[in-house]
């Protein structure tokens, strides 16, 4: 079984990375010695700007688009990371791109729009997942995936968001599935549900002000942040496979 050295270099390679808990991540991880693989979909704007704090901090960064409902284009991505990526890098993926529609209860839900949350937030995540462990085996250096789920998973989000909820449900049971499939070869999987994080996807779900309106609710009485994605990923996790952390603020 391959492990991978804290004082080696490392490549992070992360989905949805033009804004949100995606560039949060990159944002954090940045610094000598992390070469950085950003994705995004449309908004290249917003990863050119996290491209850029990631340079001045030290870390190498190359930028990919591509479109996470398109199987092809994933399968594009994963060649581009390939090619990309230094082979004798150990590689971790941040499985970060998700999308979420406005509130809706189950008579407003329209196949189309199931059709594209699933394709997105459990299809697309599991193909990139293929991809980037395909590259994982290549350097058999071990390496690690975190899923980003939500706290809507174990919440339901009946009369809301019920179809984003059941997406990110599907991948906690992913995550469970394939921590087991993957531990043999030195690979972890871990997943994190997200509460109330300090990001802009209540915007894209037609709720900007949500944050501000809600962000004092759970008990510890603030929204949160990012860090514990890159913890999992980190040799401080070692020892951390199979696992769905909260990070809810109590909630």
């Amino acid at each position: 079984m391959a492990h991978a050295s804290s004082d080696r270099p490392r490549t992070l390679f992360i989905t949805g990375a033009s804004s949100g808990i995606g560039a949060a991540c990159a944002r954090l991880a940045a610094g000598a010695g992390t070469h950085l693989l950003l994705h995004y979909g449309a908004n290249r704007v917003g990863v050119e700007d996290v491209a850029d704090a990631a340079r001045i901090a030290g870390s190498e960064v190359k930028l990919i688009q591509a479109d996470l409902s398109q199987p092809d284009q994933i399968a594009e991505l994963g060649r581009i990371a390939g090619e990309e990526s230094d082979p004798a890098r150990p590689l971790y993926l941040v499985n970060n791109a998700g999308i979420v529609d406005r509130r809706a209860s189950l008579a407003d839900l329209t196949a189309e729009r199931l059709q594209r949350m699933f394709a997105v937030n459990v299809i697309g995540a599991m193909l990139v997942a293929r991809e980037a462990v395909a590259l994982m085996r290549r350097r058999n250096a071990g390496g690690g995936i975190a899923n980003v789920s939500s706290a809507a998973a174990r919440k339901g989000m009946g009369g809301q968001y019920v179809d984003y909820a059941a997406s990110k449900a599907a991948i906690d049971c992913f995550t469970i599935g394939l921590a087991d499939e993957l531990a043999p070869e030195g690979i972890r999987v871990n997943s994190v549900r997200p509460g109330l994080i300090e990001t802009g996807i209540h915007e894209k779900g037609g709720e900007p002000d949500r944050l501000n309106q809600i962000g004092h609710t759970p008990p510890l009485g603030r929204p949160g942040t990012a860090e514990a994605i890159l913890w999992l990923l980190s040799d401080k996790a070692s020892y951390t496979t199979r696992s769905i952390l909260d990070v809810a603020g109590g909630r």
